[in-house]
Parts: C-alpha cells; structure tokens; sequence
C-alpha cells in the first residue's frame, strides 16, 4: 500500500503546497531583518549601552550559538516520529521563539548587557530550531536537483513578502510604526508574533513530510565528525562563509552608512531596503530558473561577479538621490538574493551523496553546518567592524555629529570587505563537482536502495512463518 505523504517528495511539489509551507519563513525573515539590521542601534542608540558592549554581547551570543546549532542538527537527524523528523522540532521551537521576540523587543529601561545576553541567547537558540528545521525539511520535500532550486527558491521568494512587509510599514501606518525607531520596537514585536500561529499551521498541516525512513545503519560520533571532513562540504561551508560575510558585513553598519554618510533621513533608509530585499521576489525564481540551465554552482559564481559590479555601482551614486540608490539597492538585493537558495539546495545534494555513501541521513547536521556558519560570520563582522568605526571615531547616539574621517571609515567599511569576501566565494566552486548529472546518478541509486529496502520490511513479517499443507499457515 503506497504512502500518501510520499508522493510529492518524489515528483513535483504543487504551488499551494509550496507556497504554504514556505510561508513560515514569513516572521522568520522579520525577526532576522530586525536582530541584523535594527537591533544594534536599538540597544546602542535608543538605550545608550556602548557601541563596542552591543558588539561584544552579540559576539559572544554567536559564538556560543554555534555549538548549540550542531547538537540540534545532531538531534533531528536521530529523531524518529509517525508525523516525520524535521516537522516536529518546528513546531516546538515556535512558542519560545514568539517569548523571546516579545522579550528582547521589550526591554525594562534599565536594560543592560547582561539582559542582552540572556534574551539574545534565548531567541538564537528558538531560531536555531525554527531555521534548521525548516531546511532540512525542505530537503525532504523535494529530491529532484531541479526541484529543490525550486523549493528554495520560493522559500526566498516568500520570505520577502515579510521583509517588504516590514519596510512598508511607515507607510502603511502612516508613520506610527517605524523599524529604525526604537518606540517602534514593540508594535513590531507583536506583529511578528501574532503571524507566527498562522505561518506554523499553513506549514505543518498542509506541508506534511513523510515519515522519515530508516537509515541503513545508525550514525554514531565518529560519523558525524567526517562530514566536516568530506571534500564537497568542506568546499561549500567556506565558501557559505565568505558569501555571509560579504553582505553581512553591510547589515550591522547598514543605517548608520545610509543616514550619516550618503545624507538620507531614517524614514528613506528604512524605504531603501525594500527595492534591495523585494528583489528576492524577482532574483530568487531567475536564479533557480537559470540554475537549472547552467548547474547551481555555475549561477552562483556569475552571482557573485554581478555582485561585485552593483556593490561598486552602488558606491559611486551621488548623495541623497533616491530614485537612483533605490535602483542601485535593488540590483544589488537582486544578485545577493542567490546566494543562501543555491547554497542550501547543494547542501541537500550533498546530503543525498553522503547517505548513499554512508548510509546515514545527517542532513540536519548539514544544515546546522551552514546556520553556523552564518552566526560565525555575524558575530566576525559586528566584532570587527564597530570597533573599527570606534577607532576612527564613528558616533552611533541618535543626532550625534561625526567627523569627516570617522564618516569615511565608515564608507571604507561598507566599500571593501563586501566585494572582495563575495569574490573569493565564489572562486570557491572551481573544481566542484556535484553537478546535476552526477546527483542524478546518485538519487537513482537511493532510490533503488530504499525501494529494496521498503520491499524487505514489507516481507519482514512473513519470514518468520511455516505452511502446512495445502500452503495455508498451521493454526495455532
């Protein structure tokens, strides 16, 4: 008798089906639009904690998260449910990542860094388990190398349907909720988590992901440490790294460089991100498209020369201009938009070729690998890029003066590391390998192995009992 949630992990999705379970990363990207970009000069402008406290607390948080993420990923890949492996662990990291989003968006007065510590540790640890869930379920959705640029690719696309969101709502309140005001901070708060409930549901119940098979044999320790060790993965975790720092190193700095150094007031910087991230609805299903033409890690090379050029572009466009930075935004958001969906559909490839290797699914560890290095990356940039513009003496207080050294450390700032990270990413993939002929081969094998396998289990039962005559089994 055939599985019925097994059908659309082995053909193609359907856009509702899609669509719905992509909508969880709705409040998802809200939350991380508004911990990378708002929350520094939160906590440093609106509540004076030092510029280098806010750097080191965020620091420290990232660095700790990161241990946690591989014991999550470690415990998904053994988890074993009748409503699947990843969806579960889903559902029970949403209720404390809405607690803590109400927490560290509503801090008492006299909030200090150990507060922000505490919730910061606390709302990583519910984005962990929100993130790393979802990608990995997604993996287990789709299969097939076209259709997971597919599936990832509306994952991006939707998910910009909440940053646009987000951005459009000082026009949308008509200026009572602004994300670059710190009065702000708890009206958003309550956004994002009245969302959540409905997000969660759309996925979960008309998303459901079959249940998960059993792996040939069960992954031990040792196992788990050789993934960091195989080729492709190394490969793609460095490179993952270099393309996070890249663009990160622009979110942390993102409204002091628009506001201070190219002259727009807050309301315009905040109207500034939505051509640069509404460029996802655009740039995610071109690059899937093209990558299905060109193989994943050839579009993500050309994506990142195109960066390059529109980083530079970007830079060189006059003061105050609006129309035409909201142009240079959107051209850049338009290439940044392949980065994260290219990368994790090869991760979901290689996780097929280390289960045909091994035996073993560890696609949660896999995933947890490049979560990591995404915190990694921003716990790297915030720690070194503000205590450079501390050193030049860059002032982030609301309405404070700066000098025209400190401005222009802040521009060489958002100029250089960016450019040059993205470059050396995409260098990365000379010599990669996996591309769609080869996962082919390989998910024809898997199949054929997991089709054997169903077919012992099945007769499993039988083995065990003898016929009496006439081929009819002894009544007992």
């Amino acid at each position: 008798m055939s599985n019925p949630t097994a059908g659309p992990a082995a053909g193609r999705l359907s856009t509702p089906t899609i669509f719905a379970f992509a909508s969880a990363g709705i409040p998802a990207v809200m939350l991380q639009l508004i911990l990378s970009t708002y929350l520094p000069r939160f906590y440093a402008g609106h509540l004076g904690i030092a510029l280098t406290a806010v750097a080191g607390a965020v620091a420290l948080v990232r660095l700790i998260d990161i241990g946690f993420d591989l014991v999550i990923g470690f415990g998904m890949d053994r988890t074993r449910t009748r409503f699947g492996r990843y969806r579960v662990w889903f559902a029970l990291g949403v209720p404390l990542l809405a607690y803590a989003t109400y927490k560290i968006l509503n801090p008492p007065a006299d909030a200090g860094v150990s507060y922000l510590i505490t919730w910061l540790l606390i709302i990583y640890t519910g984005t962990s388990i929100v993130t790393l869930s979802h990608a990995a379920w997604a993996a287990a959705l789709a299969t097939g190398y076209n259709e997971r640029s597919r599936i990832y690719g509306w994952m991006q696309a939707v998910g910009v349907i909440g940053s646009v969101s987000l951005l459009m709502t000082p026009i949308l309140t008509h200026g009572a909720i602004q994300p670059g005001k710190g009065e702000s901070m708890s009206a958003i708060a309550w956004i994002i988590i009245g969302l959540l409930p409905f997000t969660t549901a759309a996925s979960v119940f008309f998303a459901p992901e079959k249940p998960a098979a059993t792996d040939h044999k069960a992954a031990g320790l040792k196992d788990y440490l050789a993934v960091f060790t195989t080729p492709g993965m190394f490969r793609l975790v460095l490179a993952d790294l270099c393309l996070v720092l890249g663009p990160g190193t622009t979110s942390p700095i993102y409204i002091f460089f628009f506001h201070d150094a190219k002259g727009f007031p807050i309301k315009e910087v905040s109207l500034l991100l939505i051509p640069y991230i509404g460029a996802g609805l655009l740039g995610a299903p071109i690059w899937a498209r093209i990558a299905q033409r060109l193989g994943k890690h050839r579009t993500l090379q050309v994506a990142c020369v195109c960066y390059a050029i529109c980083q530079t572009v970007l830079m060189a466009l006059p003061k105050a201009e609006f129309a035409m930075t909201a142009a240079g935004m959107f051209a850049v958001g338009f290439c940044t938009s392949a980065f994260v969906l290219l990368i994790r559909a090869m991760v979901a490839d290689i996780s097929d070729q280390i289960r045909l290797e091994t035996g073993q699914n560890q696609a949660g560890l896999l995933y947890a690998l490049v979560t990591v290095t995404q915190k990694f990356g921003s716990s790297i940039t915030v720690a070194i890029v503000f205590p450079i513009l501390a050193a030049v003496g860059y002032n982030a207080k609301d309405e404070a003066m700066n000098t025209a050294a400190a401005i222009q450390g802040l521009e060489m700032c958002y100029l250089f590391a960016p450019i040059i990270l993205v470059l050396v990413g995409g260098a990365l993939f000379f010599g990669y390998k996996l591309d769609k002929d080869r996962h082919a081969d390989i998910r024809q094998q898997l199949d054929a192995r997991d089709a054997a396998l169903t077919e012992a289990l099945e007769l499993e039962p039988l083995a065990g009992l003898s016929t009496g005559p006439g081929g009819t089994a002894p009544v007992r």
